[in-house]
């Protein structure tokens, strides 16, 4: 009987593990072209614009058609033909793609060097060792937080002068040229996967600057596409890059002054630790590694937030957990070391299904795939899509700067500081609240919003990682309990912007 139970939860897993699966192998086709997106709200950019296109009946407009017609088209090759079915699943698809597949590569924490020092990776020198950046959770929530926040004003200002000018797309002008994509009635100037490549271009190489040549491959692939498939002119195109490079720059001028640069300032943790004392911990937080390594990020909750200020996220800062000795902290421990005396297989499973840990993007990149998938399978527009990964990427920001900011504003110690193990990795960070719970509830929230009739799955996952660290004997019931709760707190704020957008 207890084979068939462990039997039963295995394939349960296995088919949690398929919810997160996106093979996106076809072209994409929205259910919605949602025309009047250029008047929602953005998070960052304002006043953008683009010169009015030439005429249809333009000598030069003529004759970027004449050379789709004559050269481009009937010259593809098959690595061509290949890529535009990539392509052709979505720009913002495929660039968040991207985005996590980067944050994984990169998601490897600095070795000690012969000397027992733990070396900073430099900006200036990216690919030197160690590797710039180290995509820890704080780090991937943000960078994917203003490459989403980029292409949602990127394509809010694209669907904007789309409409305003209204110019047709090549095959609507000459009935001749056959597309290699799905054909809409959405204007084509400016290019709105020429807007997406670009802006995603910008922010993906400020926050992976050792991926130049990558990203630049990328982003030509990503622009010939659409004259490969007849869906654009050249001029479309160019007006899309200008485009997206002119939001992008304001994006960027938000992330170089939120604060980012002093997150790992370690000047800040003496005082840390004697506020944790004072508060009634006998043992503050401390590293297990030896030798000890630094705490990541100390000062990240300095860092901006985006859908509140720093005064509300003091005021929904978590209570202070449970100190050493007392009932509460004895019952959660007895339950960590019921856990560590008999861990079922479905315990350890979840424990490092959601583990999420070094060469992994991260719980926020989890969560962003997540977001994806239910985008795809709601068939929402380009914009619609950046929209949604935009509030579901703020929020995941916020909470991580949120619990980043009770983490060391408590520092209170890992349930390894007595004596209990761990096989899915410790992070090098004080326990409560629990990132994980944080992350994932914010996230779950945001998502319940957008797709109402998937609460109780997004839920049952933000319930799941939760228990995970639980499971994994990482942090103290108290961790995810807490963290879940302020989690939802975060998401509402997304979700109170969302609902005030003009996008609903």
């Amino acid at each position: 009987m207890r084979f068939l139970y462990t039997f039963l939860v295995f394939i349960l897993l296995a088919s949690c593990s398929k919810e997160l699966d996106l093979e996106v192998d076809r072209p994409y086709v929205p259910s919605n072209l949602d025309a009047s997106a250029g008047a929602w709200k953005t998070f960052v950019s304002s006043d953008v614009n683009v010169a009015a296109p030439r005429l249809v009946t333009d000598a030069a407009y003529l004759k970027e058609i004449d050379s789709l017609k004559k050269v481009v088209i009937p010259s593809l090759t098959a690595a061509q033909k290949t890529a535009i079915q990539y392509w052709g699943a979505g720009a913002v698809l495929r660039w968040n793609e991207i985005g996590r597949e980067l944050a994984a590569r990169y998601n490897q924490a600095p070795a000690a060097n012969a000397a027992g020092i733990y070396p900073v990776p430099n900006p200036a020198d990216p690919l030197a060792d160690p590797r710039f950046p180290f995509a820890n959770p704080p780090y991937t929530a943000r960078a994917l937080a203003y490459l989403s926040v980029a292409q949602y004003d990127a394509l809010v200002a694209a669907w904007k002068f789309k409409y305003q000018y209204n110019r047709k797309a090549p095959y609507e002008v000459d009935a001749s040229i056959k597309p290699l994509l799905p054909v809409s009635t959405l204007p084509a100037y400016p290019s709105e996967d020429a807007v997406v490549a670009q802006a995603s271009y910008v922010i993906l190489l400020a926050m992976f600057p050792g991926e130049g040549p990558f990203l630049a491959g990328k982003l030509a692939e990503a622009k010939n596409v659409r004259l490969w498939a007849g869906m654009n002119v050249g001029s479309d195109v160019s007006a899309g890059t200008s485009l997206g490079a002119a939001v992008a720059a304001q994006v960027m001028s938000r992330a170089k002054t939120d604060g980012m640069s002093a997150s790992n300032d370690q000047t800040v943790v003496p005082a840390f630790i004697a506020y944790s004392k004072s508060l009634g911990f006998v043992n503050p937080w401390v590293s297990q590694e030896i030798p000890k390594r630094p705490p990541m990020l100390p000062n990240y909750g300095t860092v901006k937030t985006w859908n509140f200020d720093r005064a509300t996220m003091i005021s929904i800062r978590p209570a202070m957990p449970y100190l050493e000795g007392s009932a509460e902290f004895k019952k959660d421990m007895a339950e960590l070391e019921a856990i560590n005396k008999n861990q079922t297989r479905a315990q350890a499973a979840i424990a490092n299904y959601w583990a999420d840990g070094p060469g992994s993007y991260t719980p926020p990149g989890h969560w962003h795939r997540y977001a994806s998938k239910a985008g795809v399978e709601a068939k929402f527009s380009e914009v619609r899509m950046a929209r949604m990964l935009a509030y579901v990427g703020t929020a995941l920001m916020d909470a991580g700067i949120a619990c980043w900011e009770t983490k060391y504003y408590y520092y209170s110690p890992r349930p390894q500081q007595f004596g209990l193990k761990t096989s899915v990795g410790l992070p090098n960070f004080p326990s409560y609240t629990s990132g994980h719970s944080t992350f994932s509830f914010a996230a779950s929230t945001v998502l319940s919003s957008f797709f109402p009739d998937k609460t109780s799955l997004f839920n049952g996952y933000a319930q799941e990682a939760s228990d995970s660290r639980v499971f994994g004997l990482i942090h103290f019931r108290v961790d995810c309990t807490m963290g879940g709760k302020h989690g939802k707190l975060i998401g509402d704020y997304a979700v109170k912007r969302a609902q005030a957008d003009g996008g609903q």
